[in-house]
């Protein structure tokens, strides 16, 4: 911040608490305090913004009258769903983390509906020192989309999405070709984009494997999806974006129109340089197929199941660094190996070939390995992957409809998402593991840590959140990002979570569970130091990792953090945008509304 800008803020700041010297803090103001803003000042706002200022309320707030009205078992019967649960502007994908934060609500909503209203509420905000939260799908394990008494901007009304044949980014005629493209606002979800770029259009966009997800949120987080193994992140597709930095203004930047804060939010994490009001992504030729194969393998004894595990590493080495392939294994308690891969652009043929030699290998052991669940391998046309009505005519259960009266026809989630919605967290790890592990001579001690990780809670193993093996395209595109470049030589991506059912304040019949929240954090940080040992320094993906992690900066963004200091020093250097292990949160109190040094 220049000197004579942090001056004058100080002038206008209310007494600080004792002890906190003025010329060295900032502090926003909270409804009550002197500088909050008045009735009339709301009240102009809303006018500004075409009526669309809201209070927003509760998730439960329909249970305040009690658990038996209709109201409160109509929101029950509605938190299944995580198209209604985003829907509401005070609703978040998970309904918080134990010891970590608590869904709360903004003082007040912007229900944007363009970069308009958008930058009206930003102006605002710095205008009145206040807190500010950005949420479009509200899929922020981190809960970086919510912040009690702060203003809301919420993108869930801009969801336009449009196909280009030929797009080209402003003002690089020069130098960029001509691109099949697709541009999406800020709040629609990939379900939206996915519906209009495959099921209609018969192309690819790089995007999400959850379908509620923010489009917005995703990119700027980095974003994997199942086949990003032979697409790559969901930020290096980006070609253009609409972002309202903290000075009201409303950019396109791109390779060639602020090319630093082009990279940033490439990858930079969410909320932190400004407001992402609409994104334009490269699309790809659609494979002729999508698939997958599932089988559960039980080993018989610890030394066996290391066995089954190095048996199984070798064959990924060999066989699974290979575009082809994505979505995870999982090692579980009770020496349990579970196999949920996907495939792009193979038949069952291909499918059940390129995996015959790990099955062989398991047959060959019938003494040390179990198969509880057999192989089973499937594949059809890519274009009807997200095709909810053909998907029901076909009697497939894969996808859930979200069945509210007058909900898009093809907004559903997939039934393998559904622990997800409103989960409580109690705790969770990533680990980008090198694939440099495969190694002959290093996946024995990588098969023993997974052992032992899984003797404490179960290890999901993303092979498409790991780009070795991706195409020399995608990963060039990947590393032009400010991703944790980790991500480029890593295999997969190691994930440890646990939770238990929703916890969201106001809800009937809401447990505790405190001692169980407790050991289960203690077991998901044991598995992680497991796997440490192999993998000493291993980064982790932003959008899911650890609340508590000391080292976020390096974690999440390795060398690229320098960098990304820069970009927010420049367009950003009042910090009007805090979140959770941000970039630049380091600088503020961790409820964002103190700022020293």
């Amino acid at each position: 911040m220049h000197r004579r800008a942090l001056l004058a803020g100080i002038a206008a700041l209310p007494l600080l608490p004792a002890g906190v010297d003025a010329a060295s803090a900032v502090r926003r103001v909270r409804p009550g305090d002197p500088g909050w803003p008045s009735a009339g000042q709301w009240e102009a706002l809303g006018r500004q913004v075409g009526g669309r200022l809201i209070r927003p309320a509760p998730l439960g707030a329909d249970c305040a009258a009690g658990a038996e009205t209709a109201a409160c078992m109509a929101l029950v019967r509605n938190l299944h769903n995580p198209f209604f649960i985003g829907d509401q502007a005070g609703g978040t994908q998970v309904s918080g983390w134990f010891d970590a934060w608590t869904p709360a609500t903004s003082a007040y909503a912007v229900e944007a509906q363009d970069a308009d209203d958008v930058a009206a509420a930003v102006n605002f905000a710095r205008a009145h020192r206040l807190r500010v939260a950005v949420k479009g799908g509200g899929h922020s394990y981190q809960g970086t989309s919510n912040a009690p008494d702060s203003l809301l901007i919420w993108t869930r009304r801009m969801h336009a999405v449009s196909l280009d044949d030929a797009f080209v980014a402003q003002g690089c005629a020069a130098v960029q070709a001509p691109t099949p493209a697709v541009t999406i606002d800020a709040g629609a979800m990939w379900i939206d984009a996915y519906d209009a770029v495959t099921t209609r259009a018969g192309r690819y966009v790089q995007g999400g494997g959850c379908t509620s997800v923010g489009v917005a949120g995703l990119v700027q987080s980095g974003g994997f999806g199942s086949y990003s193994k032979a697409f790559g992140t969901a930020a290096g597709s980006l070609l253009e974006a609409q972002i309202v930095t903290a000075d009201g203004v409303v950019r396109t930047v791109n390779a060639c129109r602020d090319p630093d804060l082009f990279w940033a939010i490439k990858g930079g994490g969410g909320g932190s340089f400004g407001v992402v009001t609409r994104l334009t992504l490269r699309t790809h030729d659609l494979p002729a197929t999508f698939g997958g194969v599932d089988a559960t393998v039980r080993a018989t004894s610890d030394g066996a199941f290391q066995r089954l595990l190095s048996g199984f590493l070798g064959f990924c080495e060999s066989a699974l660094l290979s575009p082809h392939w994505g979505e995870q294994i999982s090692v579980r308690p009770g020496n349990i190996l579970k196999i949920s891969m996907v495939s792009q652009g193979l038949d069952k043929a291909q499918q059940a070939a390129a995996w015959a030699p790990f099955f062989a290998f398991v047959t060959a052991s019938p003494g040390d390995f179990t198969a509880i669940e057999e192989p089973s391998f499937g594949a059809g046309r890519a274009q009807g992957w997200w095709d909810v009505e053909g998907r029901r005519k076909r009697g497939s259960t894969a996808l859930i409809a979200d069945d509210r009266p007058g909900a898009p026809p093809h907004h559903a989630w997939w039934e393998g998402d559904q622990e997800q919605v409103g989960a409580y967290l109690h705790g969770y790890e990533s680990l980008w593991l090198p694939a440099a592990l495969l190694a002959a001579d290093r996946r024995d001690a990588l098969a023993a840590a997974l052992a032992e990780a899984s003797g404490h809670m179960a290890v999901g193993l993303h092979f498409n959140k790991g780009l070795a093996g991706a195409p020399a395209q995608a990963l060039a595109a990947a590393r032009d990002t400010a991703t944790n470049p980790d991500v480029l030589g890593a295999f997969a991506l190691a994930l440890i979570a646990t939770g238990g059912p929703a916890q969201y304040p106001g809800l009937p019949g809401v447990p505790a569970g405190s001692a169980l929240a407790r050991a289960n954090a203690a077991a998901v940080d044991a598995a992680a130091a497991a796997l440490r040992k192999v993998a000493p320094g291993a980064g982790s993906y932003v959008s899911e990792s650890n609340y508590f992690n000391r080292d976020w900066r390096a974690a999440f963004w390795g060398a690229n953090y320098p960098r990304l200091e820069a970009v927010k020093a420049r367009y950003d250097p009042g910090g009007l945008f805090t979140v959770h292990h941000g970039v630049g949160s380091e600088d503020w109190s961790a409820d964002g509304f103190m700022r020293s040094g």
